[in-house]
């Protein structure tokens, strides 16, 4: 949260306790972002296993079926990736938003962090998430394929990674400059 506020250079970790309910509250957001993504994917997962067990229950399981079931499933979980990317977009502002603001309903302002989107500019935006993605999963991938070190490494980098990725939105969240 220190650092989504903007403070430079990185923030010494003091004060453990407002950082504890700073990053409840975070969380708090973020889950609230996420559950679209939950219950529709909740909804997905639970009507196809309805479907599997109800046709098997009547013993109606054809090869059409069965097919018709997976391109249900394929088209739904699209359906979910597509909301997840959506909202994923959306959360990275708002987590800004909250931090700078403070406030639960700054989180969820959709027309400014809309417009802050809108003035960074959509595609650099996208650009600037993939960059850090792709940053991100090297960086991970590279200490999978190193045995039993590799995740012992991972875990000290780890909050590293998250101050790199906090650091990262944060200049992309200042460049937009102010409304």
């Amino acid at each position: 949260m220190r650092i989504y506020r903007g403070a430079t250079p990185s923030p010494e970790p003091y004060d453990w306790g407002t950082m504890f309910i700073d990053g409840i509250k975070l969380i708090i957001v973020g889950i609230i972002y996420a559950l679209p993504v939950i219950i529709l994917g909740i909804v997905i997962i639970g009507s196809a296993g309805l479907a599997l067990i109800t046709g098997a229950a009547r013993q109606s399981l054809t090869p059409g079926a069965v097919l018709g079931l997976i391109g249900a499933v394929i088209a739904g979980v699209l359906v979910l990736l597509v909301v997840a990317v959506i909202i994923g977009l959306i959360a990275t502002i708002a987590y800004v938003r909250f931090a700078r603001t403070g406030s639960f309903g700054e989180a969820f302002n959709f027309r400014a962090i809309l417009a802050t989107i809108g003035r960074i500019g959509w595609i650099t935006y996208i650009f600037a998430l993939i960059v850090r993605a792709i940053i991100i999963g090297i960086i991970s991938f590279v200490c999978q394929i190193i045995p039993v070190i590799g995740i012992v490494l991972f875990l000290f980098l780890f909050p590293f990674i998250g101050m790199f990725s906090a650091r990262y939105i944060t200049l992309l969240y200042d460049s937009a400059g102010e409304a």
